[in-house]
């Protein structure tokens, strides 16, 4: 999150960088390595190009939202519960 017209700059100069990346992969990487090349770069500027509208949309003098808020588990402990051991197939939900 942007939260003052500093790292508004910073991030605009970070997206020039990417973009500028991006024209060069699609002259330096073959058809089908690009996708997978670029696939990363495209998803962080268009991450990166949502938080400078968000900033944009907000008048100088509105509050700064309250990222906790947004994410309300930052910053939470995480507890792992016997990390180490094996996990049988049938246990795992993403399996379903």
């Amino acid at each position: 999150m942007i939260h003052n017209d500093q790292e508004l700059a910073a991030t605009q100069e970070r997206i020039a960088y990417l973009i500028r990346l991006l024209v060069q992969l699609r002259v330096t990487t073959t058809l089908e390595e690009f996708p997978a090349v670029a696939s990363g770069y495209h998803a962080e500027v268009a991450r990166m190009q949502q938080e400078v509208f968000d900033y944009l949309s907000r008048h100088a003098s509105e509050p700064i939202p309250n990222e906790q808020a947004r994410y309300p588990l930052r910053g939470q402990p995480v507890q792992y519960d016997e990390p180490t051991l094996p996990v049988a197939q049938e246990d795992w939900n993403a399996a379903h």
